[in-house]
């Protein structure tokens, strides 16, 4: 869940309920069930320089009220 925000936690179970109530599989029924035991065991996979560029708009965010307020 480290790398997991909120929304995606959100958006995970959306798809694994639509994916048991199209399919009806008994699988994604357990997950739901036991929700909070399943979602540690799901990781975000993303590739490594969209991370870093995600990483750079963040800091640059965090610095630019500190210019502003140096003005």
């Amino acid at each position: 869940m480290r790398d997991m925000s909120r929304f995606d936690a959100e958006r995970l179970h959306q798809l694994i309920a639509n994916h048991a109530r199209y399919t009806r599989s008994s699988r994604a029924r357990r997950i739901l069930e036991d929700w909070d035991a399943y979602l540690p065991k799901f990781r975000k996979v993303m590739p490594v320089e969209y991370r870093k560029a995600l990483a750079e708009m963040e800091r640059a965010q965090a610095e630019q009220p500190l210019a502003a307020a140096g003005e």
